[in-house]
């Protein structure tokens, strides 16, 4: 059975990251999930970015934190991605409803208004000054879309255990994916997870570390793995058995799948 392809921060390869063009993209080409990244703002939003600060995505130094969605919303998160677009006289004019910040609730909407079902894997970044409020109002907005069952289509991820526990306390049902970035973590963390927790190594440790995936096999566990972007990565996971592909490039990983 071949692994389930993630697109990681949307189609983000030829868009720009956690951008509503670079999901609506990633549902065109097929994608079976959406990963995304969440953050709250000063009043209470969350919000698709990854990083603290929006130096990299929204040429701003300003913390996400610190802003209201009002100021987000006034930024472009797109331009990054393509400098010389303004250049191009025969490009066409993109809507900028498909440039701006993100939040998490429009992205569920998206999700719900697919003809499809389409798969979410939201994760919380830590540390962070709000804390476990995080989590808090990721349950709620699952709750808001009656996703907290068995059936949601929702998985929380996050490289804190201390907050998928909390996720756990909040919606029992909810998928969580222990997220793995270092290989000599794993020996820490594998009395403390739950036996239904999926476990996301990153690809480059499962390349330079074999002995993770192998123990990883051995004990039976589900494998997530991040982000596969090539032939020989995305080859790796087929021999490991990883169930999820997350990768800047779904519409590859399914034309190396032959799907």
């Amino acid at each position: 059975m071949r692994p389930q392809v993630v697109a990681h921060r949307g189609s983000s390869h030829d868009t720009a990251e956690h951008t509503l063009a670079a999901y609506q993209r990633a549902i065109e080409v097929g994608a079976e999930a959406l990963e995304c990244d969440v953050r709250l703002t000063a009043d209470g939003h969350l919000v698709c970015v990854h990083d603290r600060d929006l130096r990299r995505t929204a040429s701003t130094k300003g913390a996400v934190s610190t802003m209201n969605l009002s100021d987000l919303d006034q930024l472009d998160f797109a331009s990054w991605k393509n400098p010389w677009a303004e250049l191009d006289d025969e490009a066409p004019a993109l809507d900028p409803s498909l440039t701006k910040v993100l939040t998490l609730r429009k992205l569920f909407e998206t999700v719900a208004d697919a003809d499809r079902r389409v798969e979410l894997a939201v994760e919380t970044k830590h540390p962070t000054r709000y804390g476990g409020l995080v989590e808090r109002r990721v349950v709620e907005l699952l709750a808001d879309f009656g996703w907290t069952g068995p059936e949601s289509p929702v998985r929380v991820m996050s490289f804190s255990y201390t907050a998928l526990q909390r996720v756990k306390r909040l919606a029992p049902s909810v998928p969580v994916v222990q997220l793995v970035d270092k290989a000599h973590h794993w020996p820490m963390l594998r009395p403390l997870v739950g036996r239904d927790w999926i476990i996301g190594p990153g690809i480059v440790e499962l390349r330079d570390h074999p002995g993770l995936g192998k123990h990883l096999r051995l004990a039976d566990r589900e494998i997530h793995a991040w982000t596969v972007n090539t032939q020989a990565d995305l080859e790796l996971c087929l021999d490991l058995g990883v169930t999820a592909v997350i990768s800047d490039k779904p519409a590859y990983m399914f034309e190396l799948l032959g799907v």
